[in-house]
Order: structure tokens, then sequence, then C-alpha cells
């Protein structure tokens, strides 16, 4: 049997990933022990203890890059999760520490590494962020979902698994009756998925809403994701839209009158579905014909496994402008098309309007990008996990 610590996260992009690893360790080892380490107060305090895992919290926070008072707290913090980390290292001695960069991934595996345990950081951005490349010349193994990354890591510890995603993604076809039903969709119309994400993307919301006020087209319907914190917004702006003063042209219609039924968590019409989130994206991706989302490295991972044309509107309000490098790398391999943040406004609803009549372009997208698939990127790395709990002679045995 054995033991490993799993650290980070602070964003679904961090937490999903480590738990697929937790997970697939699981599969390979029934009886092995996880223990995850993550930052108070973030993601992972909630969605770990869903997934059945045991995780503990250190006071870590980032350090955030402006005057602001709350940094006078940074170093403080640092050190009380680096004491923390030392014990909870030693309680549950482990045969290997993994790091999937956040917060909380910085303070545990330095400690680890200061023990001499085997550690591996699994890197989901073709830009890796500032706790791995902090943590690259100290970890054993370096997990990548890019190739590349020997420009920023010591090459010989660079490892290609790509990033870990749901295995009910691997296979669609046989979702098709349930996600058209699921949805309220119709089977015969081109189906539109747009997302940016849980917390939604406002750049993504105001494009969209633009095209389906110059007219959404008869044969097209549109599955939309506002995101929790757009929704109300965005069927407030829609009402306004119908409004008899301003009907929206083409074939739009609502089921509620001016602002009336406020809280409802859903606008279904006709020509669409406009949800707050979907927690089904194994049926929303079997319906797309083509998607509209940030350039999220676990969101690209996804899309590359199922395969489908593709437009990226990368987020300008992340670390190191990492989206967009995510977006670039797909757009080298004439994998996606790519509209930048702040021309999305303008010209999204016409390059969606134009891929949408375009069948050969969407095929041929979907082939490129589906060529840069790893399903089994969490085998990989889980494989790695154990070659180094392989070579800690502490417990094996």
């Amino acid at each position: 049997m054995n033991r490993f610590i799993i650290s980070g996260g602070g964003t679904g992009g961090h937490v999903y990933p480590a738990i697929a690893i937790a997970q697939g360790i699981k599969r390979h080892q029934p009886d092995a022990e996880i223990l995850f380490i993550g930052a108070l107060g973030k993601l992972e305090m909630e969605k770990v203890p869903a997934a059945g895992f045991r995780i503990e919290g250190l006071p870590v926070a980032g350090f955030i890059r402006r005057m602001t008072m709350k940094n006078l707290t940074f170093p403080y913090k640092l050190m009380k999760s680096l004491l923390q980390a030392k014990k909870m290292i030693r309680e549950f001695n482990p045969d290997v520490a993994i790091g999937v960069g956040g917060y909380a991934s910085g303070p545990t595996l330095r400690v680890a590494t200061s023990f001499g345990i085997p550690t591996l950081i699994q890197e989901q951005n073709s830009f890796p962020g500032v706790t791995n490349r902090l943590l690259g010349k100290r970890v054993s193994r370096i997990c990548v979902a890019y190739p590349g990354m020997g420009r920023y890591f010591p090459p010989e510890k660079v490892i290609l698994t790509g990033n870990p995603v749901r295995s009910d993604l691997v296979d669609l076809k046989n979702h098709l009756p349930e996600a058209y039903t699921h949805f309220g969709l119709d089977p015969a119309k081109k189906t539109l998925l747009v997302m940016g994400g849980s917390g939604g993307a406002k750049t993504i919301n105001d494009s969209i809403r633009i095209l389906l006020e110059q007219g959404l087209p008869d044969d097209i319907q549109l599955l939309w994701q506002t995101g929790r914190y757009y929704f109300e917004e965005v069927k407030g702006k829609l009402a306004d839209a119908a409004s008899p003063l301003n009907p929206l042209k083409g074939t739009y219609s609502l089921p509620f009158e001016g602002r009336a039924g406020e809280g409802s968590s859903s606008i279904q019409h006709p020509a669409s579905n406009i949800l707050p989130f979907i927690d089904r994206m194994d049926l929303a991706y079997s319906v797309a014909d083509l998607v509209v989302s940030r350039a999220g490295a676990i969101a690209i991972s996804e899309l590359c496994i199922v395969g489908k044309p593709l437009i990226l509107v990368p987020s300008p309000n992340v670390a190191e402008d990492h989206q967009t490098k995510n977006a670039r790398a797909l757009v080298e391999q004439e994998a996606a098309v790519m509209v930048a943040d702040r021309e999305a406004s303008g010209i999204l609803p016409g390059v969606v309007r134009n891929m949408m009549k375009d069948q050969a372009i969407r095929e041929r997208l979907g082939l490129q990008i589906r060529k840069l698939a790893i399903p089994d990127a969490a085998n990989r790395i889980v494989e790695e996990a154990f070659k180094l709990a392989g070579t800690n002679g502490k417990r094996n045995g």
C-alpha cells in the first residue's frame, strides 16, 4: 500500500485534474491512502470531500500583484502554511507528493522536497504558473500537457502526459438522444454551445447577446452557459431587447414578459436554452456543432477529447496571460480559431455565423483538434507517481 499527498487548487482548472489523478490512483491501487492539502476557503475544500477524499487546509494566500494592504499578511500566512505543511507531511508520511498548481502546492511541495520525498508536479497550461516554475528545479518529475515545455523546466524531468479529463467524455455518440431531451433541443437543428466557465465571461455573454439581437438563423439553436454571476443580468437584458418597442429579430422569443420570473434556473425558447451552469458537460459536448469558450487548460483538454470545432476567446484577466498562450498553441496547429477578448463584441457574432454556415471548416477544425487529444492522461500521470513510489524504500515491501 502506498500513500500519496496531492496538493493545490484554487480554481477548477487545478482542482478537477487533482481529483482525476486521485481517482486514477484508486483504480490502480484501491487500498492506497490519499491526503489532499488545499488552501482554506478555496474551491478544493468543497469539491475534494464531495469526491470522497480527505483534505486538510492551509492558510496560504496568493501575493496580489498591486499595492494592497492584504499583501502585508502574505509572509505570515506563508510561514504558518510551511509549518502546518511540515506537520501534516510528518504525520501522513507519504511515499510521493503531487502538486497540481495553486497556492497550497507551493509550501506543500517545498516541504516534501526538503524531506527527500519523491515529488511530481502537473502543469496544465502551455505557460506554467509561478508556483510550478519555482518548484520545477526541486521536484522529481514534471508532467505537462503541451510539447516544448523544456524551455520552462529542466528538460530531463519533463514528461508529456496531457491533462486529466473526465472519463465520461471519451465516447459521446451514445449520449445524443439523452442530450437533446435533457436540454430541450431540436435534433434537426445545429447547436452552438457557449461557455465562459462556471463564473461566466462578460465579454462572451455580451457578444452572444448581440448575435441573438442581430437574429439567429432558423437552423441554429443555442445552448448557453452564462455563469451564475451573469445569469440574471443576461436574462434582464434579453427581456429588455424583446420588449414590444424593441423586438428581437428572427425567431427568438422568451417565455416571460419584462423581468417577470426572476430566480428561474433557465431560459428556454424555440431557439435556445440559456443556463447559469451546465452540470452535464458530456451531454452538452455531444450535441455541439460549434463551441465558443474561454481558453482554460482543462476546457481545451476536454474539447480535444470530444473533437469539437472551437472558437476561443481567451480571458485577459489571468496570470501571465496564459489563456492567450493556450489558445495560440491550438491556432498554430490549425486546431481552433481565436478571437481576442477586446475584439469579441465587434467580430465574434460574425465569426460564429460564418462558421455555422461552413461545415467544411468545422469538420477540419474538429479533425485537427482531435489529433491533440491525450485521453489516457490521468493514467500516464498515475504511472509516473507509482514509479516514484517504487524509488522510495521507506515503506514499500
